[in-house]
C-alpha cells in the first residue's frame, strides 16, 4: 500500500492547483456568486503565528465547501501594509519600511501557500502599491469635494512613543492602541473626516446586518446618540454666550454653576486677571492627561475662572469654573452643573462649597443626589409639573425666547485623519498662500510617497516628509503660484476602508471599481435586501476601528454612486484568540510564539488545518496543545489507511466495487456525517464537524472489508474542505479530476433515521431497565416489551399498572399503585 507522506503530496497539489488556476473566480458566471473574505493582515517581519491562521483555516473550509455546493466563490487575499506596525518594525531593525514590508509579505504569502489556502492570488493587492493608493487618495479628494474632509487646529491625542496623533478609537484605556504608551494631548493642525454626519445611518443600518450582537452594541455605544436641548448661557460682562447640551432641561432651575473644559476657546477670554496664573497651571496639567484618566479620576478638581454666567430660566448669576472631567471633544465642551441631581456635580459642589438646589423631588440634597424623574420644585412657573411634561414645556419656552433649541448629540467625534509619520498615503492636498488648501487634480494621482533615507518620526508635529524640498515645493492647482504639499500622511485605516472593493476589479486603471463587476460581487443575498461581502471573518478588536471606518466610507461611496449597496459586510463572524500553551497569550518576549511553518514541517499542512479548527469553538479563546496536534495527525494516517484499503481491495475489481455488500449502519453513518458537516460549516462549528468525522472513522475501521467505494467516496469529499491535500491524493484512486471540483454529496433524509434505538424503562419515574426497539415501533408494542422484561417484572409484582406513558423512541414510564 502506498504510504502517506504529507510533505510530498502537499507540495505536489499546491503547485498543480496554482498552475491550473483552480481557485480563480470569474467576474461573471451562471453559478450563484459568493464573496468570502478574511480581514487582511499587517505584514509583520516576524511573519504570522498559528493564532492568525485560525481564521484563515475557517474561511478556506467555507470557500472550498461553497465551491462544491455550486457557487462561484471570490476568496481573495492581500496586504494592509501601510501604517505604524510596519513603520515601527522598520525603525526597530534600521531597514527601510519598503524593504521590510516587502520581505514580510513574501514570508507570509509563503506561509499561506504552504497551508494550501485556496485564495485567488491573481487578485492580490497591497495598500502601499501606488496603483492601489491612487484610489485611496481619490476617495479622500471626493470627501474633500463634498466638505467631509476639513482642517482643524485643536488638542489631539498624542502618543509620545509613536510620535503621532491618534484618533479617539485608537486610544484604549488611556493608552496608545499600538504601543500601549500613555497618551497625552497636543495642539496640532489636523485633517479630520466628518464621520459624525453619518452617525444616524451608521446606527440605523446595524439592524439589517448579520453580525454578532456584542459587536453591534459596541458600535452603538461608541456612536451613542442622545436627544436633548442646547441652551445658551450669557457670560456676564461679555457679549459671548456659553452653549451647553442637556438631556434634562427639567433640571435647569437647579443649575448653580457652569464648568468648561480647560481647552474651551473662551477660557482665555473670560478668565479674570487674578485667576490667570491658577487657570494656566491647571490647563497645563490637564493636557498631560488622557481623556479616560480625566473622566475616571475619582477626585474631581477644578479652578474658578473669575467669570459668571446667567442662568436663562431664572436670571441667577452663577460662577464659571474649569475642570478636567469636562472634555472639549464631547458635546459643546461646557456643561451646566446641577449638583442636586448629578453625582459628579454634587461631589464638585461639596468640595468647592457651591450652591446645591433641589428642583426634582425625590431625595435629600444634604446627603445624596437624586438622578431620577419626579415632580418639579423650586422651578418657578414649572413647579409641580412632572419631569416628562416639564421637559417638553421648558424646551418650548426656551425656543420661543430664543434661548435654546432641540438638538441631538453623539459621543462619536469626527475621525482624526492626519498622522505625523512617513509610512502612509500622502494626502493629496496643496497649501497655497493665496488660494488656501486646494485639491490635487485627479489626473495627477497618485501623489507618490517619496523614497527617503530618513523616515524616523520627528516628534515636532510634522511628518518626515516636511524636510524633503522636492516633495514639498509645488504649484497651486488653482492659480499656478508657488505652493506646498500637505506633509501629513493618512492613518493605517485608510487603505483597509475599501480594499474589499478593489479585490473585485484589481486591474482597473480608470475606475476604483467597475459598476457591473461591483454589482455582481456585492449583490444582496439577504432577506432584508442588504448586500455586501457575504461572509467576513476577523478579530473582534476591530469593532470600532476598521469596521466603523469602512462602513462610513462605504456609505459615502454609495452616496456618490460608486457602489450599489449601503453596507460593506453583510455577515460578520469573529475568531477567538489562540493562546500559548497553558493559556498564556503568545508573545515574542515570552518565547511562546508558535509558527505555522514549524507545525507544517513536522506534521503537514492538513494536520495544522485540522487542529486549528478542532481545538475548540471557533469564536472562543483556546490554548494551543501540542499533544492534541499529534492526535489530529494520527487521525489523518488512519483516514489514509482506511481509504487506501477500500479502494485497493484486490478481491473486488473497480467495476464491481459499488456492488460490494455494505452494512446498513455504514450507509446511515455516512448520510448523518454529510448532514452534520454541512450544518456545522454553516454555523462555524468546525470542531464538532471534525468530531463527527472521527466518529465515522472509528466505526468504519472495523468494517474495512465490508465498506464500498459508494460510502468512502462521500467521506473523502466531506473531508476535502478541511484537509484538502490528503483528500485530493486519495480521490485519485476513486475518480479522475479534482475532488475540489466535484459536487458536495447529497444526503438521503430517509437514511438519517436510526434503525434501532435504546430507550429507558421507568417505574414511577425511576429508571429500572432499558430495551432496544425498532425505530418507530408502536406504543402498544413498546409497553408490551417493557412489561415482559424480567427485571421490570420484579417491580410490577403484586402491583397494578394504572398508567403507561410512552414518549416515542425516547422512554417509557410505568406508573404503579
Amino acid at each position: 500500500m502506498k504510504k502517506y507522506i504529507p510533505k510530498e503530496i502537499e507540495k505536489k497539489w499546491q503547485a498543480k492547483w496554482e498552475k491550473e488556476g483552480l481557485y480563480r473566480a470569474p467576474d461573471e458566471s451562471k453559478k450563484p456568486k459568493y464573496y468570502c473574505l478574511d480581514m487582511f493582515p499587517y505584514p509583520s517581519g516576524d511573519g504570522l503565528h498559528v493564532g492568525h491562521f485560525k481564521g484563515y483555516c475557517a474561511t478556506d473550509v467555507i470557500s472550498r465547501y461553497l465551491r462544491m455546493k455550486g457557487y462561484n466563490v471570490l476568496h481573495p487575499m492581500g496586504w494592509d501594509a501601510f501604517g505604524l506596525p510596519a513603520e515601527n518594525y522598520a525603525i526597530k531593525t534600521g531597514v527601510h519600511p519598503r524593504i521590510t514590508t516587502q520581505k514580510a509579505i513574501e514570508k507570509i504569502k509563503k506561509q499561506m501557500q504552504k497551508a494550501g489556502f485556496s485564495y485567488d492570488w491573481s487578485r492580490e493587492i497591497n495598500t502601499t502599491d501606488p496603483a492601489y493608493y491612487r484610489w485611496t487618495q481619490w476617495i479622500f479628494l471626493k470627501l474633500f469635494e463634498k466638505g467631509l474632509a476639513y482642517e482643524v487646529e485643536a488638542p489631539i491625542n498624542w502618543c509620545p512613543s509613536c510620535k503621532t496623533g491618534l484618533a479617539n478609537e485608537e486610544v484604549v484605556a488611556g493608552k496608545c492602541e499600538r504601543c500601549e504608551t500613555k497618551v497625552t494631548k497636543k495642539n496640532l493642525r489636523q485633517w479630520a473626516l466628518k464621520i459624525t454626519k453619518y452617525a444616524d445611518r451608521l446606527l440605523e443600518d446595524l439592524k439589517d446586518l448579520d453580525w454578532p450582537e456584542f459587536i453591534k452594541l459596541m458600535q452603538e455605544n461608541w456612536i451613542s446618540r442622545s436627544e436633548g436641548v442646547e441652551v445658551d448661557f450669557k457670560v456676564k460682562s461679555y457679549k459671548d454666550s456659553l452653549r451647553v447640551f442637556t438631556t434634562r432641561p427639567d433640571t435647569l432651575f437647579g443649575a448653580t454653576f457652569m464648568v468648561l473644559a480647560p481647552e474651551h476657546e473662551l477660557v482665555d477670554k473670560i478668565t479674570t486677571p487674578d485667576q490667570e496664573k491658577e487657570v494656566e497651571g491647571y490647563v497645563k496639567k490637564t493636557l498631560a492627561k488622557s481623556d479616560l484618566e480625566r473622566v475616571e479620576e475619582k477626585v474631581k478638581t477644578g479652578v474658578f475662572t473669575g467669570a459668571y454666567a446667567v442662568n436663562p430660566v431664572n436670571g441667577q448669576k452663577i460662577p464659571i469654573w474649569i475642570a478636567d472631567y469636562v472634555l472639549s471633544n464631547y458635546g459643546t465642551g461646557a456643561i451646566m452643573a446641577v449638583p442636586a441631581h448629578d453625582e459628579r456635580d454634587w461631589e464638585f459642589a461639596k468640595k468647592y462649597n457651591l450652591a446645591i438646589i433641589e428642583v426634582i423631588s425625590g431625595g435629600s440634597v444634604d446627603k445624596e443626589t437624586y438622578i431620577g424623574e419626579g415632580k418639579l420644585v423650586n422651578s418657578g412657573q414649572f413647579s409641580s409639573l412632572h419631569s416628562t411634561e416639564a421637559i417638553a414645556k421648558i424646551t418650548s419656552w426656551l425656543e420661543k425666547k430664543g434661548l435654546g433649541e432641540k438638538a441631538v448629540n453623539y459621543k462619536l467625534r469626527d475621525w482624526l485623519f492626519s498622522r505625523q509619520r512617513y509610512w502612509g498615503e500622502p494626502i493629496p492636498i496643496v497649501h497655497c498662500p493665496k488660494c488656501g488648501a486646494q485639491a490635487v487634480e485627479e489626473k495627477d494621482l497618485p501623489i507618490k510617497l517619496p523614497d527617503v533615507k530618513k523616515y524616523q518620526p520627528t516628534g515636532t508635529g510634522e511628518s518626515p516628509l516636511a524636510s524633503i524640498p522636492e516633495f514639498v515645493n509645488t504649484k497651486c492647482p488653482k492659480c499656478g503660484g508657488p505652493a506646498k504639499r500637505e506633509t501629513n500622511t493618512m492613518p493605517q485605516w485608510a487603505g483597509s476602508c475599501w480594499y474589499y472593493l478593489r479585490y473585485c476589479d484589481t486591474e482597473n486603471n480608470t475606475k476604483l471599481v467597475d459598476s457591473k463587476i461591483e454589482k455582481y460581487w456585492l449583490a444582496s443575498r439577504s432577506p432584508k435586501g442588504v448586500g455586501g461581502v457575504d461572509w467576513y471573518v476577523g478579530g473582534a478588536e476591530h469593532a470600532v476601528l476598521h469596521l466603523l471606518y469602512a462602513r462610513f466610507w462605504h456609505k459615502f461611496l454609495f452616496d456618490i454612486g460608486v457602489v450599489s449597496e449601503k453596507e460593506p459586510f453583510l455577515k460578520l463572524r469573529n475568531v477567538g484568540l489562540v493562546l500559548g500553551e497553558g493559556g498564556i497569550k503568545m508573545s515574542k518576549s515570552r518565547g511562546n510564539v508558535i509558527a505555522p511553518d514549524v507545525i507544517i514541517k513536522k506534521y503537514g499542512a492538513d494536520t495544522l488545518r485540522l487542529y486549528e479548527l478542532f481545538m475548540g469553538p471557533f469564536d472562543q479563546s483556546i490554548a494551543w496543545d501540542s499533544k492534541s496536534v499529534e492526535g489530529g495527525n494520527r487521525f489523518l494516517y488512519r483516514v489514509w489507511d482506511l481509504v487506501m484499503t477500500v479502494i485497493s481491495n484486490p478481491t473486488s475489481p473497480r467495476a464491481s466495487r459499488d456492488e460490494q455488500v455494505t452494512s446498513l449502519e455504514m450507509e446511515r453513518l455516512i448520510n448523518q456525517l454529510i448532514k452534520k458537516v454541512e450544518d456545522d460549516i454553516a454555523e462555524m462549528k468546525f470542531n464538532t464537524a471534525i468530531a463527527k468525522m472521527m466518529e465515522f472513522l472509528n466505526e468504519a475501521q472495523g468494517l474495512k472489508d465490508k465498506i464500498s467505494v459508494s460510502v468512502i467516496k462521500p467521506f473523502v469529499q466531506v473531508l476535502a474542505p478541511f484537509a484538502p491535500h490528503i483528500a485530493e491524493e486519495l480521490w485519485q484512486g476513486i475518480e479522475k479530476g479534482s475532488v475540489h471540483q466535484t459536487s458536495w454529496p447529497i444526503y438521503d433524509k430517509k437514511m438519517l433515521i436510526e434503525e434501532k434505538v435504546v430507550i429507558p424503562i421507568q417505574v414511577n419515574g425511576k429508571v429500572r431497565d432499558q430495551i432496544t426497539i425498532e425505530f418507530g415501533v408502536s406504543d402498544e408494542e413498546v409497553a408490551k416489551m417493557a412489561k415482559e422484561s424480567e427485571r421490570i417484572k420484579r417491580y410490577l409484582s403484586d402491583k397494578k399498572v394504572i398508567k403507561t406513558i410512552v414518549v416515542p423512541n425516547k422512554l417509557i414510564n410505568l406508573v404503579v399503585e
